[in-house]
């Protein structure tokens, strides 16, 4: 089992290595930046399970939103770049929604500040 393991890394690894070899200099950033966005979309799980853990409950923080939004729209760009539909299409619906739960965020950020100084003021 542990052979079978070892053998399916190593073979993936060699293919990595023959795959980057053969590629231009363009090729590689634009891989770099794909990669990139994949590591901030990776991070918004990742930030997300953290706040949750702290919280003893399911909470989604605000940074979930800004790495949704910076990853998806990096990924869109290698997508589009690489002309590849599936990418595109699995990236592009995404970008409007955590576009827009920012927006539905600070609007209720800003309101709540309005209350609060509409409060003060009426004190």
């Amino acid at each position: 089992m542990m052979d079978g393991i070892i053998y399916f890394f190593t073979h993936l690894l060699d293919k990595w290595q023959h795959h980057i070899s053969v590629m231009d200099s363009n090729d590689i950033i634009w891989l770099s930046i794909g990669l990139v966005g994949q590591t901030l979309f990776m991070m918004r799980f990742i930030v997300q399970w953290i706040h949750s853990e702290r919280h003893q409950k399911s909470v989604i923080p605000i940074s979930f939103w800004y790495f949704s939004l910076s990853g998806g729209i990096i990924v869109l760009a290698y997508g589009i770049h690489r002309v590849d539909p599936v990418i595109i299409l699995g990236q592009l619906p995404g970008t409007f929604v955590y576009a827009r739960n920012l927006m539905l965020i600070r609007r209720e950020h800003r309101d709540t500040l309005a209350e609060i100084a509409g409060e003060e003021l009426g004190s």
